[in-house]
């Protein structure tokens, strides 16, 4: 039986990993005075952030339960 903080951190770990990774894609026009994104769309990034790091889970869930990864 796996410790339910062993899944929450693997959700944790992608999710970060991912909005980490979305971070950069279609920042747009930046101010002059600061460099910052005009429209970073944050949360738009989350929610895919979120969409991606679930699909991840998911498969490490499988992998676990199919035994092919013995925690």
């Amino acid at each position: 039986m796996i410790h339910g903080a062993v899944l929450v951190s693997a959700f944790v770990i992608l999710w970060f990993l991912a909005f980490f990774c979305l971070l950069p894609v279609g920042i747009g026009e930046a101010d002059p005075d600061t460099g910052a994104p005009l429209n970073p769309h944050l949360l738009l990034k989350a929610g895919y952030a979120t969409a991606i790091a679930t699909v991840l889970w998911l498969i490490f869930y499988a992998l676990i339960l199919l035994r092919v990864v013995e925690l």
